[in-house]
């Protein structure tokens, strides 16, 4: 199986698993327990036990060691073979015997290898079909995975029409770049975001104190804003869709929406959950 190391040697994909590396050298119980906690809130549970859980495109881990502490039986999977260290280091020191967390190479836009996996009760997959190079694709792919009243929680980017262009262009220029232009873009994004989100606050009447956008944006998931800064600049391949555009395109296929947010005009993720309509 491909492990995309050809296409970043190539600058046509984002070494996502490089940067997951280093967030788990700052991970720690606070983090974990955020990330847990948005499972639970997202979810509407207080616990995942007796739960199958699958986790598409696993980055660093943390969603499925998450997942495994409130109880769940998890499979996780990635494209990215550092991807999938990380997930096995984060097993290692936590559940490093247990044989409910299953660790793997795998690929979403495979269809041959997902038929093995089974059904589950909760698939979930954040910030990730959107890095696949099909997007559309890997959106069909994941529905036969959920099992009976199962729930679907996939965040794609938002579609800003003409800054998502832009954006696409320069992660791409980015993952074709040395590292020291890398360097200017990543803190030349990093300055854009909190500026811009600075001036938006003032107009507000809000305290434009630095280095809030970035912990709005990590606020309750647990995740690093220096390594999702790094993330967002060079994340490539890119896609994205409006919220009504996945809304119809799994209402179409027999899902009801039962969870939704979304970020409006601005840059990020817009999260659903899904469940499959009775026939």
């Amino acid at each position: 199986m491909n492990d995309g190391k050809g296409e970043m040697g190539q600058g046509k994909r984002f070494e996502f698993g490089k940067n997951w590396a280093q967030f788990l050298k700052v991970l720690d119980e606070g983090r974990i327990l955020e990330a847990e906690g948005s499972l639970k809130k997202k979810l509407e549970v207080e616990h995942l036990a007796g739960k199958r859980f699958l986790d598409i495109g696993s980055g660093s881990g943390l969603f499925s060691l998450a997942a495994r502490r409130l109880g769940a039986k998890v499979r996780s999977f990635d494209y990215d073979l550092q991807s999938v260290a990380c997930t096995q280091e984060l097993k290692r020191r936590y559940f490093s015997t247990d044989e409910n967390w299953t660790i793997e190479q795998g690929d979403v836009l495979d269809a041959t290898y997902l038929s093995t996996l089974g059904k589950y009760d909760i698939v979930y997959s954040w910030g990730v079909l959107h890095h696949t190079g099909n997007m559309w694709m890997a959106l069909e792919n994941v529905i036969p995975l959920l099992g009976e009243k199962g729930k679907l929680f996939i965040s794609i980017y938002n579609d800003q029409g003409i800054l998502s262009q832009f954006w696409k262009k320069m992660k791409k220029f980015y993952n074709r770049s040395p590292a020291p232009i890398r360097i200017i873009l990543i803190l030349w994004a990093g300055a854009y975001f909190e500026i811009t989100s600075a001036f938006v606050r003032l107009l507000r009447g809000q305290n434009p104190l630095p280095f809030r956008y970035w912990d709005e944006m990590k606020k309750n998931r647990g995740m690093s804003a220096w390594h999702d800064l790094i993330d967002w600049v060079g994340g490539y391949p890119f896609e994205v869709a409006r919220p009504d555009e996945i809304f119809h395109f799994y209402r179409k296929r027999g899902f009801a929406l039962v969870n939704l947010k979304t970020c409006g005009m601005a840059i990020g993720c817009n999260e659903f959950i899904f469940t499959q309509e009775k026939s």
